[in-house]
């Protein structure tokens, strides 16, 4: 290995000439890109330009026609929900997708689920656990109070998310995704019906997590001023083809870019 190839991110999952259709509508076409190690990737577009259905071909809802996944190394046509999940990529979701009868601690520990052993789930007391079985609770709940404390909720900790302010339950959410401890998370419009508060407040904690946690993130955002500020690199659909890919400044510039998404410049 050279040593410009040692110095060279690490490629964490790549698409490769993903194609996407349901019936006669094409969805995505023919879409490459990769995510590297580390950074923030933002996918944008205008509506119906095929950025979520990437993100759910990504984590296995959708499985595409034509193309391939490399996840970690590993090729795949198709990826599997289990086998994202078990590889370490967790996700949020458009519209909140949250156990509205449970409290935050609740929700926030089902996303160990994968962690604990298959005989046992996450919402049993820890007083039916003896010897190691115990200790293992006692770590999976640590670590969910770490993720508690790093979102600032612990004074909903105990409150039913039905009862949250819809900010709050979008920061559940992510806590409950940040507790399966992922190396790849996947943020779908993380932002969206947000107040410039709220916003300004996820935008922090998705830097921290970026940062603090080493997380690698994929996000879908509407909002370009949180695309320039959060992102490190962007990839830009439209109609279901890729359009742009690059910096946020050279998309920001790109001529295709302006006249499909951001407006004619002037």
């Amino acid at each position: 290995m050279s040593a410009a190839e040692a110095l060279e991110p690490e490629t964490i999952l790549s698409v490769e000439n993903i194609t996407l259709s349901f019936g006669a509508v094409r969805a995505i076409r023919d879409v490459s890109f990769d995510i590297r190690k580390g950074e923030i990737r933002a996918i944008i577009g205008p509506n119906g330009a095929g950025k979520t259905s990437m993100l759910n071909v990504i984590n296995g809802f959708y499985h595409p026609q034509e193309g391939r996944i490399m996840f970690r190394g590993a090729v795949r046509k198709q990826m599997k929900p289990h086998e994202a999940a078990a590889g370490g990529i967790a996700r949020t979701f458009q519209n909140v997708a949250l156990f509205r009868g449970m409290t935050t601690l609740d929700n926030i520990m089902t996303g160990r689920n994968l962690k604990m052993d298959k005989w046992r789930t996450s919402l049993i007391p820890a007083m039916f656990y003896y010897g190691p079985t115990q200790k293992e609770e006692i770590k999976h709940r640590e670590y969910v109070e770490r993720v508690i404390e790093f979102l600032e909720i612990e004074a909903i900790r105990k409150t039913p998310v039905g009862r949250l302010p819809y900010g709050l339950q979008k920061r559940v959410e992510l806590g409950r995704a940040l507790a399966a401890e992922p190396d790849l998370l996947l943020l779908d419009e993380p932002m969206a019906g947000m107040n410039l508060e709220e916003k300004e407040d996820m935008c922090r904690f998705v830097l921290d997590v970026n940062d603090e946690f080493g997380t690698t993130i994929a996000l879908i955002e509407h909002d370009m001023g949180v695309v320039m500020d959060l992102s490190d690199r962007v990839v830009v659909l439209d109609h279901g083809e890729k359009i742009a890919d690059g910096t946020p400044e050279d998309v920001k510039s790109n001529q295709n870019v302006i006249d499909a998404y951001l407006g004619v410049s002037h």
